[in-house]
């Protein structure tokens, strides 16, 4: 961990000037793994080399925790060193699945794991849980969105269970030993979940992500704003608002070039479709949706008339909505997003 702080400290220093001498960072996110387990000590390192060579002003500083790293200690150490938001993994509450999952946690200790945090003072949380575990009925499901409710986070993120080749779920699916739940149970659980969770007052600011007024997180929602960001670390991506990159993902190779004072960075020069595309990508998933403006201006052509059938056929079938010139996706239109966003996509 020490050696691998050193050269995440060094890359800090390094790429100091990527995001422009202008840039200000309001926000930090320790994530992509597991920093629950990093001795606060380091992490402290890392949020001095940050002030160190950036100027900030920090809205939000998110840590994503394992429900078994939230002890009382961990948690204290945690807000004193300035983190205010804590991502907590959670899944399920069902026991059964996350033995499945092998996950390290039970879904007692997830429970004491939210309470704990609350009882630390942290106002602001946000807890995973997954949909679409095969099963008879959404019973399990249901159950688990009555915990979180219960619970009350503030923000749930929630992602459908997706089987990824030549992973342990993928290689079972394929020896016959597990079937993934059909399409139609994933979107009825969506369902469920989008009916739920606006119930309850949490606003569906993107697809995936749930939160109560003044409880969207900042870092995700720059993210899908298309604000610049620094990825820092193994396999970390990096936008500066017209091209992005990632780190190699190796750790060894990662910290022996952080040792010589390499860059682990490999720039992606994004085309103008490139970048208009992802902007799409992006945009349509949210609750500010698409700025038809923008696009124009980015691709430098009328994007409303070279989509017009388009844009009316899926008008007509109730997937997306215009207003003020904006383009946003309908609750019919989101169980399609990334094909609708395709569709849309300029060449």
């Amino acid at each position: 961990m020490e050696a691998m702080v050193s050269a995440i400290c060094k890359e800090l220093e390094l790429r100091k000037d990527f995001l422009g001498s202008d840039q200000i960072i309001k926000t930090v996110y320790f994530g992509g793994g597991t920093p629950s387990l990093v001795p606060t000590d380091l992490l402290k390192k890392i949020m001095e080399q940050i002030s160190a060579y950036y100027e900030t002003d920090l809205e939000e500083v998110t840590l994503e925790a394992n429900p078994d790293d939230l002890s009382d200690k961990n948690l204290e150490q945690w807000k004193a060193l300035g983190i205010d938001r804590l991502s907590i993994g959670i899944q399920t509450f069902d026991e059964n699945v996350l033995r499945f999952y092998n996950r390290a946690h039970t879904g007692e200790e997830s429970l004491l794991a939210i309470q704990r945090a609350k009882a630390a003072g942290f106002g602001k949380l946000s807890i995973d849980l997954i949909y679409g575990f095969p099963a008879m009925d959404h019973g399990i499901f249901l159950a688990d969105l009555d915990i979180a409710l219960e619970q009350d986070p503030g923000h749930i993120s929630s992602y459908c269970l997706t089987v990824e080749p030549k992973t342990v779920l993928g290689n079972w699916e394929m020896k016959g030993k597990f079937q993934s739940a059909t399409e139609d149970f994933a979107a009825e659980q969506f369902e469920i979940l989008m009916d739920r969770l606006e119930g309850a007052g949490y606003i569906q600011y993107e697809i995936s992500n749930f939160g109560k007024p003044g409880n969207f997180a900042l870092h995700n929602t720059n993210y899908w704003k298309s604000v610049p960001y620094l990825g820092i670390g193994p396999s970390a991506h990096s936008y500066d608002g017209k091209n992005r990159g990632a780190n190699i993902a190796n750790n060894a190779r990662y910290i022996k070039g952080m040792e010589n004072g390499l860059s682990p960075y490999n720039v992606e020069t994004l085309a103008g479709a490139d970048r208009v595309n992802e902007y799409i990508l992006t945009s349509l998933r949210t609750i500010w949706g698409l700025d038809i403006d923008r696009v124009s201006a980015l691709s430098g052509v009328d994007f409303v008339a070279g989509k017009v059938k388009l844009l009316e056929k899926l008008y007509s079938e109730k997937l997306v909505l215009l207003k003020d010139n904006y383009l946003f996706l309908t609750r019919k239109g989101k169980f399609l997003a990334d094909s609708i966003a395709a569709s849309l996509f300029i060449e």
